[in-house]
C-alpha cells in the first residue's frame, strides 16, 4: 500500500485496500512533531465524499482541539497507544462527562463511541497519543459546529490558557463526583 502525502500532517492510503503497520506509525511520529498543530493522520477512506471516515490520527500533549460537535454524525475512537480524557460538555462549557481511554490490555477502557453532537475535546495523558478514529460521511468544514466558550485554534495564547484551566476543572470534576 502506497501513503500519498496530502499536507505537512495529513496521508492518504491509495488503493482497495488500507493497511497500517508499524512503518506507518513510525510515519506519523516523525510527522506529527513537523506540524503546526501537533497532530498528524493516515486517510483510510478515499476521499471528503466517502460515507465512512476510517483515520489513524498521531496527537501531541500541546495539540488544541477547540471543543467541538458534529450536528448528524457519531464518531468512535479505539486507541492504538497512549491515554486520553475525552471531556463532553454542556453547551454552557460545563463538564458534563469525562471518559478516561487507554491502550487495550490496561485498566482503562479502549473504546468509546458517541453517538450524539455533544461538544468535546481532547485532554491527552501521554507523550503521544495514537486513536484509530470511524465517523460517518461526508466530510462538510461547515459541518463541525465549534464552542463558542472556547478560543479558536488560531489564539495560541488564549488556547494554551484555556487547556491548562480545563484540566484543572477536569481534576475539581473527578473529586466532586460521587
Amino acid at each position: 500500500m502506497a501513503l500519498v502525502r496530502k499536507s505537512p500532517g495529513v496521508f492518504l492510503a491509495e488503493g482497495p485496500i488500507a493497511t497500517i503497520g508499524p512503518e506507518d506509525i513510525e510515519l506519523l511520529r516523525q510527522a506529527v512533531g513537523q506540524t503546526p498543530k501537533r497532530r498528524a493522520r493516515i486517510n483510510a477512506h478515499p476521499g471528503h465524499d466517502d460515507a465512512l471516515h476510517e483515520m489513524i490520527i498521531a496527537i501531541e500533549p500541546a495539540s488544541y482541539l477547540r471543543p467541538h460537535r458534529h450536528p448528524g454524525k457519531s464518531e468512535a475512537f479505539h486507541i492504538v497507544e497512549g491515554e486520553v480524557d475525552i471531556v463532553v460538555f454542556r453547551d454552557d462549557g460545563a463538564i458534563d462527562e469525562i471518559v478516561s481511554l487507554g491502550e487495550k490490555g490496561g485498566l482503562r477502557p479502549f473504546y468509546y463511541r458517541m453517538s450524539e453532537a455533544r461538544f468535546h475535546t481532547l485532554i491527552i495523558r501521554s507523550d503521544l497519543l495514537i486513536v484509530h478514529e470511524i465517523t460517518n460521511g461526508p466530510f462538510r468544514p461547515e459541518g463541525t459546529t465549534y464552542a463558542a466558550f472556547a478560543p479558536g485554534e488560531d489564539d495560541r495564547a488564549a488556547a494554551a490558557a484555556f487547556q491548562a484551566d480545563l484540566i484543572g476543572r477536569v481534576a475539581a470534576f473527578r473529586e466532586n463526583r460521587p
